[in-house]
């Protein structure tokens, strides 16, 4: 899953960023209902046995079962009646029972879009591992109808004779009256119904098309809401085989994981193979109006990547021949009409990859077809459904003529992203949530980097994964409040919150460590064991590390363990002693020097070590590793050294001040000897040691001028983003903005001046994206000439509507400043295009810079804006503008508060209040707001946010601690940078 479009960087914005569920139609009653002196505790659950669960009247609290007080009160409907449910105060095993195991469903979905319901029956095959008397599996948010069980070796059918329902663990317990013998194979039926909400999650309605009335169906099951769509075992590991069926309007297309068998419009009077299909449609007064579509039978399958949807799509098409059988395979991409146009590219990204992917794992994509759907409401960035991927609209649609470089970059890193996936997640899935980064770290390193690259080589994939996920992830596990890689998740509530950047990217970054040590093609070839092996079946990581340990004959194991199973990463300290140098590591954090309670991990950490001989010419050592606290190594310091080549090793180097400087002074030299990698880490490495206080922050900004006459435009956007990070913290300084805005223009406004505004179909990649960064960069900083150039091409754009004058590379920040400079006019303009864009690229545009206004007039209206037009989806692009802009930085924190109460109902269930709470508080950076920000969640559930809270909480203190310890520093080297420059 992508938790953005590629990557869960970008706040959507994996399956993640990735990107949940809620408990089961559960309602606290009203505290007048709660009152102790007139309402016990009381307890759950029954409806009546064998009966149907139907919707009916509430039960009055005197008419429910009195419990002991030892339970919590909840209102539920999902039974016959209103139930009370108990929730244990103790914790109770959030895994299903192992007494039996599905191994094929029938599943059956009837659709009514004109009603937004949908019902259907599942039957499911059991293999019974032990003798049992009651079936446990999920379910949410449904109605069940009648629940049968079949068994041949008790030769008959029964009825469960009662049906509880635990709406905390999103489970049904139905038992019977004969205990199916242990053995025996088994049938379970059960038939439901559900409502098609705009969740994002479970089976649900979108709406799109040119007039956005046209709706639409589709899933999003991943990680734990399949069990909203129907009666499960939801759970990774317990893998089963798939026949859906779909009943839908005969005017509509029907798409799931697999190909379809059969499509008939339904006969009037005749009797379909599913009783339950007769006896549906010859109940409606328009029979003949429905049709009935068969899709063939999947491989073994986790639930979160069974899908479907019913639509009025259109789709493109295209294929690839599998160079390992010479098959040729459909692949096809679905929209509505009004945006069909603009899938082509990520349609051919597909055709491009899927070969490449064979090729290197040596194992041939597995099912009859590809699919890709387009969908306008999708609460991740994408969905690696097996043979019907799945996202929103900014994830795969775009106009190559408009479309600006990054935003292209992101499609194809999406589509790419998820068709690693068909093998990462789906040929081979992990058997619990735990180890969701053998999914997403891999599809991450592979997708967006390894694989992607042989198609745009010109990107420079591997030294753009450090911006994209490299020092995002370090800038995460550099937190108290991080997390490991492989984390405990034992609830839904934690499964929910690892989507993120340490599951993703540092997972991709370790991974990508790994394969840089072992040699790149004996770490594929491991991967391709490990695959091989587990195909159609689950794995752990040990697997993994089995089959890298066979291709390589080295002990993984040893080496990688604590980069997974740890949180935290090293920083390794540099000491030039005589005739060599010492390297010692310790944890990390941007606090500062660890304590010594959290700085107990000793990684194996491979140090790529370079160095050059007498010529000049560079030197690589990947033999040495540093797997004890310290270590002396034999050096000729007189000469050119440098830890962690290329950077692919996931921890940070010190240097002493000195020698920083030597290497500022060695990688600006036309004959470096250092990588773009190198120069880009140098870069990096230097300000994240100055935020925790390791160095000074004067340090890394003189590392920063000695890179001026840089070539390179990933080096450059290491610079823009590290000092948009230190102007971000020190937003409320106005002395120090100002004096950081001086060193912005002075280093970027040069290059607007070479480049020029213009873009020509010639331009060299990089000159594209540092044209870009550079006219950003001096607009950010406030460069008159350039801002005037700016507002003058927005202004002709609101004039005349012709947006010629208006590259797309250049939209965002045009977009921007013509809100920001402007009133009331261009603020209109922009919600105009957000509201209805040509494109979703120009749509991202128009929502991010809405928040940028000067007026808090304005604010308001974009604040209004959000809570009641904009969907679900977007919110978080309107709030980033916001967020962005130090003029409404704490007017959205505040409106964040006052309104937590709708935004807890607005996103029960999926990724919304984790990407709130981030832009919300995030840009914060004093102790007040600390204060004040920790005393409002104090009493407030927090259980289904609560790492994202920590971890945002955590950076507000660093950021409040930078600003106190630097800004001193930080001002004399601006002022004395300054007056040397008159």
């Amino acid at each position: 899953m992508s938790m953005s479009c590629a990557r869960p960087s970008a706040f959507f914005v994996h399956a993640h960023l990735p990107a949940f569920s809620s408990v089961d139609r559960l309602l606290v009653l009203p505290p007048s209902a709660r009152s102790p002196a007139t309402t016990p505790h009381i307890s759950p659950i029954l409806s009546s046995p064998g009966t149907p669960a139907q919707i009916g009247a509430p039960q009055t609290a005197a008419q429910l079962t009195i419990r002991p007080p030892d339970t919590t009160l909840f209102y539920s409907r999902i039974t016959a009646h209103y139930v009370c449910q108990r929730v244990s105060s103790a914790q109770q095993d959030y895994r299903l029972p192992t007494d039996v195991k599905p191994t094929h469903y029938d599943l059956t979905v009837w659709t009514d879009l004109d009603n937004n319901t949908f019902e259907g029956i599942v039957h499911i095959d059991l293999q019974v591992n032990k003798e049992t008397s009651s079936i446990v599996l999920n379910t949410a948010k449904l109605d069940l109808g009648e629940v049968t069980l079949r068994s041949e070796s008790l030769e008959d059918v029964q009825t469960a004779s009662s049906r509880d329902f635990d709406a905390e663990n999103e489970r049904g317990i139905f038992s019977f009256t004969k205990p199916l013998p242990a053995n025996a194979k088994a049938r379970l039926s059960v038939s439901y119904k559900g409502e098609l909400t705009g969740d994002m999650l479970g089976y649900y309605r979108s709406t799109g098309g040119k007039d956005g009335e046209l709706k639409y169906t589709l899933t999003q099951f991943e990680p734990t809401a399949a069990r909203r769509a129907f009666p499960c075992w939801d759970e990774p590991l317990l893998k089963a085989t798939f026949s859906v069926t779909l009943v839908s309007r005969a005017n509509q297309v029907n798409l799931s994981n697999m190909p379809a068998i059969s499509e008939e419009v339904y006969k009037p009077g005749s009797a379909d193979n599913e009783p339950w299909i007769t006896q549906k449609l010859s109940s409606l007064p328009d029979p003949e109006q429905w049709k009935v579509t068969r899709f063939e039978t999947t491989p073994p399958v986790s639930t979160y990547l069974v899908a479907y949807a019913v639509g009025p799509f259109e789709y493109l098409e295209s294929s690839y021949k599998s160079p390992l059988s010479g098959k040729v395979r459909p692949l096809r991409i679905y929209a509505t009409a009004d945006v069909i146009s603009q899938a082509q590219f990520a349609l051919d990204i597909k055709r491009m990859v899927l070969p490449l992917y064979e090729e290197v794992f040596d194992i041939e994509y597995p099912l009859p077809k590809l699919d890709t759907l387009v969908a306008s409401d999708f609460d991740s960035g994408a969905m690696e459904n097996w043979g019907l991927i799945t996202g929103r609209t900014q994830a795969f649609l775009l106009d190559p003529k408009t479309a600006d470089t990054k935003y292209k970059q992101n499609v194809a890193a999406t589509q790419s992203h998820e068709v690693a996936h068909m093998w990462f997640g789906n040929i081979t899935t992990m058997e619990w949530w735990d180890n969701l980064y053998l999914n997403e770290g891999f599809a991450t390193l592979m997708g967006e980097k390894i694989i992607l690259d042989k198609v745009f080589p010109e990107w420079k994939l591997d030294a753009e994964f450090l911006g994209g996920s490299f020092f995002r992830a370090r800038a995460l596990d550099a937190k108290l409040s991080s997390h490991p890689i492989e984390v405990e998740c034992p609830d839904a509530n934690m499964i929910n919150q690892i989507f993120d950047h340490l599951s993703y990217a540092k997972a991709a970054s370790v991974l990508r460590m790994l394969a840089s040590y072992v040699g790149e093609d004996r770490f594929l070839k491991g991967v391709s064991i490990y695959l091989k092996k587990h195909m159609y079946k689950n794995s752990v990581t040990k697997d993994l590390w089995e089959g890298i340990q066979t291709a390589t004959g080295l002990d993984i194991p040893k080496m990688m363990d604590n980069w997974v199973k740890q949180m935290g990463y090293p920083v390794i300290t540099v000491t030039e002693k005589e005739g060599g140098i010492l390297v010692r590591q310790d944890r990390f954090l941007e606090t500062g020097p660890a304590d010594p309670k959290d700085n107990e991990t000793i990684w194996t950490v491979p140090l790529n070590l370079l160095t050059v001989d007498a010529s000049g010419k560079p030197i690589l050592n990947k033999d040495i590793l540093l797997d004890e606290r310290e270590k002396f190594i034999p050096l000729d310091t007189s000469k050119p050294f440098k830890l962690n080549a290329d950077t692919t090793g996931f921890y940070a180097v010190q240097y002493s001040p000195d020698r920083l400087a030597k290497l500022g002074q060695q990688a600006a030299a036309p004959d470096s000897p250092f990588s773009l990698q190198d120069r880009i880490g140098l870069v990096c490495d230097a300000l994240a040691l100055s935020k925790a206080g390791y160095t000074s922050v004067s340090s890394a900004l003189e590392l920063t001028s000695a890179l001026h006459n840089e070539k390179e435009y990933l080096v450059w956007d290491a610079i823009a983003t590290n000092l948009t990070a230190i102007v971000s913290t020190w937003w409320e300084n106005e002395h120090v903005v100002d004096l950081l805005n001086v060193l912005r223009r002075e280093l970027f406004v040069p290059i607007v001046k070479q480049l020029g505004f213009e873009y020509k179909a010639d331009d060299a990649h990089d000159i594209v994206q540092l044209r870009t960064t550079a006219i950003e960069q001096a607009a950010s900083a406030g460069d008159p000439w350039v801002v005037e150039e700016l507002k003058k091409r927005f202004d002709y754009f609101v004039k005349t509507g012709d947006d010629s004058q208006i590259p797309g590379d250049l939209t965002n920040i045009i977009f921007r400043i013509g809100v920001q400079e402007g009133g009331q006019p261009e603020w209109e303009a922009v919600k105009r295009i957000a509201a209805k864009a040509k494109t979703p690229s120009q749509g991202l545009a128009a929502m991010r810079a809405m928040g940028r206004s000067k007026d808090l007039n304005l604010a308001e209206d974009t604040f209004k804006f959000i809570m009641t037009e904009a969907r679900d989806q977007d919110t978080f692009y309107y709030a980033g503008g916001l967020m962005n802009n130090p003029v409404t930085r704490r007017f959205l924190a505040n409106k964040f508060k006052e309104n937590f109460a709708a935004f807890e109902k607005r996103y029960a269930g999926n990724f919304g209040l984790i990407r709130w709470t981030e832009l919300s508080f995030g840009g914060l950076s004093s102790d007040k707001d600390y204060e004040e920000t920790a005393a409002f969640f104090k009493d407030k559930d927090t259980s289904k946010f609560d790492m994202a809270l920590k971890q945002t909480l955590d950076t507000i203190k660093s950021r409040a601690a930078w600003v106190k310890r630097s800004t001193a520093e930080l001002t004399q080297w601006l002022e004395k940078h300054g007056s040397s420059k008159l």
